[in-house]
């Protein structure tokens, strides 16, 4: 439930702006806040609020090209001024700003700060909008535009750093002043909208959903010949300055114009309209990943991590943390949110001109046809774009100075965008490289079962195997917690023998959900039955052995040879070097390639502290292991 916006701060508290200039106030009164380099420190803090900033960042926001020997404790006498200026928080006294291992960190309430009560009235207004309460909306969106005077830190724009976080503040008015507008236009006051609609797309002329919402009020106010010139000039200055289109969304409004066809739609509808949202549904069983969830989105709210890899075997939650993260992110990617496959449904792997047009289509993104490009059996022909021949050779050298004019159309829409592209299920790094953006706001976050080692800079995160709580809540939701507290020891006897898989956990609760007289008991003996445990976990066209055989198909020859021979130690709990080596009738040095070639293809998890190699347990999620060994026994065919 969203909480209701917070109250400005209370007598005697200094409330802060970061919505114009910066500017403090004390019951009225402005507050002095110092020398420009203790104003940039302060900027800095609050734009980044109850979040550790790391001295490094304050120290780039102040010092931006040659910080000098001092600049540590410099920095510890603006933070102090601050502290001065601040006061002290709460009952305790305790200091608003402390200093720990990620940094100073900046405590502050929703009714101290303009940024916090503005992001407190538009998620207060979306959530009105989405239960059909237009008018409340529009007004508590109304209310968090009043607190935007200007463009944001105006005077302090000259720092790169804190120009970045003052970027980032005005996409975020702008997006809600685009949904104050679509809501109005939905209202039938569109006339409201107009003006500052069309000083806002001076501002920002290639912003698209600004000119959709223009173009929408105009029509609306009966100007209908000044809503066609709205998308008349923009489409001329796309062709002109990027060699782009509007996006297919926005030229069916202008047909729709011209046909006088009907154009009011929902405010969610208007949203999707131009780089809206192009992702699967929510997980509706998503379950536990708390750290992870948390990591995820930090990063992607950070101006320094443009590409995430989500790394880990089939069926670990890799694609639902990343949909997960995505769909919390709304307010965060103003041009929009976009999920696409990178293999097909039977598991081969699409050409990167095939995901190109997919993302082109998505984005509005013009993309350059070249004869020569191959097109895929089953894939419309729009999808035949240049991929660069990085997509062919995998060399990250080349990519750069041989990219095809489809891939520099999509560079240069990213480079004028913030958006979260997801590429889900990523088989190697040849197949994305060319779509990662090289600048610009957007990210992109990559599912893949390996770890994509060859792909830098990006960050990464392997989600662990579920806690034994997290797997029984999961289990819990399908069958019922009632069921669940019927035998809790057999329980948690399905969910470890899944090896807290949420593929297998998930595959588990609905196979007990339609065999409702199964126990509990006799279903774990069926799945701590090594030979029996891969058949028992199928639940209509769901099977776990088909993602495991879709995951053993991706390995090289060799590795699934090694897999299928470290399967035995690996079974009774993981397996040292010493054991691999005997395991694979091989040296020492042998032994470590092809451990650290496992790893690399996401089959085989390693400690996450640094140890040495002979002192390392390995491991081998026990259904890939069950999986290895069928292979290795001859007994059951690939998938």
């Amino acid at each position: 439930m969203i909480r209701p916006p917070a109250r400005p701060a209370a007598a005697g508290a200094v409330y802060f702006s970061l919505l114009g200039p910066l500017t403090a106030v004390r019951d009225g009164h402005p507050l002095p806040l110092g020398p420009r380099k203790q104003r940039l420190v302060l900027a800095t803090l609050l734009s980044r609020p109850n979040t550790p900033v790391p001295v490094d960042v304050l120290t780039d926001a102040v010092w931006p090209d040659d910080p000098p020997r001092t600049a540590r404790k410099n920095l510890q006498v603006y933070v102090s001024a601050a502290r001065a200026l601040l006061g002290s928080s709460g009952d305790d006294g305790r200091d608003r700003v402390v200093h720990g291992c990620g940094g100073y960190r900046l405590t502050i309430d929703e009714g101290e700060l303009d940024t916090l009560r503005f992001r407190s009235l538009a998620r207060a207004g979306r959530a009105a909008a989405e239960r059909g309460d237009l008018r409340t909306a529009a007004r508590l969106l109304r209310e968090a535009l009043d607190l935007w005077e200007g463009p944001p830190l105006n005077d302090l724009r000259d720092s790169t750093g804190v120009a970045e976080e003052a970027e980032r503040l005005e996409a975020r008015c702008l997006t809600v002043y685009e949904e104050w507008a679509e809501t109005e236009i939905e209202l039938g006051r569109a006339a409201v909208a107009v003006d500052g609609l069309r000083d806002l797309v001076e501002r920002h002329p290639l912003r698209e959903r600004l000119r959709v919402a223009w173009m929408n009020s105009l029509h609306q106010s009966g100007r209908q010949a000044e809503a066609l010139a709205v998308y008349d000039d923009y489409r001329q200055l796309l062709a002109r300055e990027l060699g782009l289109e509007p996006s297919p969304a926005m030229a069916a409004l202008y047909r729709a114009m011209l046909g006088r066809g009907r154009t009011a739609r929902t405010a969610a509808a208007a949203r999707e309209s131009a780089h809206g949202t192009a992702l699967p549904a929510a997980p509706k069983d998503f379950t536990g990943r708390r750290e992870e969830l948390r990591e995820l989105l930090a990063l992607l709210g950070s101006p320094d991590e443009r590409v995430v890899v989500v790394s880990g075997p089939a069926g670990c939650g890799k694609s639902a943390l990343a949909l997960r993260a995505a769909h919390l992110l709304d307010d965060g990617f103003p041009d929009g949110r976009f999920h696409v496959q990178v293999r097909r449904e039977d598991g081969s792997t699409r050409t990167q001109a095939d995901v190109l047009g997919e993302l082109g289509r998505l984005c509005g993104v013009r993309v350059p046809v070249d004869p020569a490009d191959s097109v895929d059996p089953g894939v419309h022909a729009g999808s035949a774009v240049r991929a660069g021949s990085a997509a062919h050779t995998g060399s990250a050298v080349r990519a750069e100075a041989e990219s095809g004019p489809a891939e520099e159309a999509w560079q240069r829409w990213l480079a004028l965008h913030r958006a979260l592209i997801i590429l889900d299920d990523v088989p190697d790094e040849a197949s994305v490289r060319g779509l990662l953006p090289r600048s610009g706001p957007s990210s992109v976050v990559l599912t893949a079962r390996g770890q994509l080692a060859g792909l830098a800079p990006v960050h990464r995160i392997a989600p662990a195997a579920l806690a034994d709580g997290e797997a029984l809540e999961l289990l819990g939701r399908l069958i019922g917690p009632g069921r669940l507290r019927t035998d809790p020891a057999a329980a948690l006897r399905i969910v470890r023998a899944c090896g807290a898989l949420p593929l297998a956990v998930g595959v588990s609760g609905m196979r007990l959900a339609v065999l409702r007289h199964l126990p509990l008991a006799e279903y774990a003996d069926r799945l701590g039955d090594p030979s029996a445990a891969l058949d028992e976990l199928v639940a209509g066209d769901i099977s776990v052995r088909l993602r495991m055989a879709s995951g053993w198909q991706d390995l090289s020859a060799d590795d699934r040879r090694a897999l299928g021979r470290l399967a035995g130690p690996a079974q009774d709990g993981g397996f040292t070097l010493d054991g691999a080596m005997e395991a694979l009738g091989c040296g020492e040095r042998a032994a470590i390639r092809t451990v650290e070639s496992l790893i690399d293809a996401g089959a085989v998890t390693s400690p996450t502290g640094e140890v040495t190699a002979h002192a390392a347990l390995y491991k081998v999620p026990r259904l890939l292991c069950l999986y290895a060994r069928e292979q290795e026994e001859g007994r059951v065919s690939p998938g």
